[in-house]
């Protein structure tokens, strides 16, 4: 079986940590499938606020998710903060990628649960079609 593989920037410009729920925990007795893509939209949301942005005010434009991947490492506990280190790249005419790194920390050293990538376009949700990246986003992300 062919496994997906996300090979993660470097260096991250934003980080953020985020409590485990017990609403986040599935009948395994870990985060859920759900519940991790919810932890890195949480994330992401993070970053772009932190950016003076949000989904749907991009520098005069919206965002719409094209696609996601996901490389789980380690189960996520109830209880546990999660670290979620947050870069964007790729920039291109429409969009960019957003990658995210997570981590939790164990006896003082960071240990990695998890790595994703969202695909992310620019997007008219009034007239439901693609438009091109403000050149004042790539700026302030890249």
């Amino acid at each position: 079986m062919e496994r997906i593989k996300i090979n993660l920037p470097e260096n991250f410009s934003f980080s953020t940590s985020i409590n485990i729920r017990i609403t986040d925990i599935n009948y395994g007795g870990h985060v859920g499938n759900d519940s991790f893509l919810s932890l890195i939209h949480e994330a992401r949301q993070q970053f772009l606020n932190h950016h003076g942005y949000s989904e749907l005010d991009f520098a005069g434009a919206a965002l719409i998710m094209t696609d996601v991947a996901v490389e789980y490492k380690q189960e996520l506990s109830y209880g546990d903060i999660v670290i979620i280190s947050v870069t964007a790249t790729g920039f291109d005419r429409l969009g960019f990628d957003i990658f995210y790194k997570l981590e939790i920390a164990v006896d003082g050293k960071k240990m990695l649960v998890g790595k994703a990538k969202t695909g992310m376009l620019c997007f008219d949700y009034t007239n439901k079609k693609k438009v091109p990246i403000p050149v004042e986003a790539i700026k302030k992300l890249n």
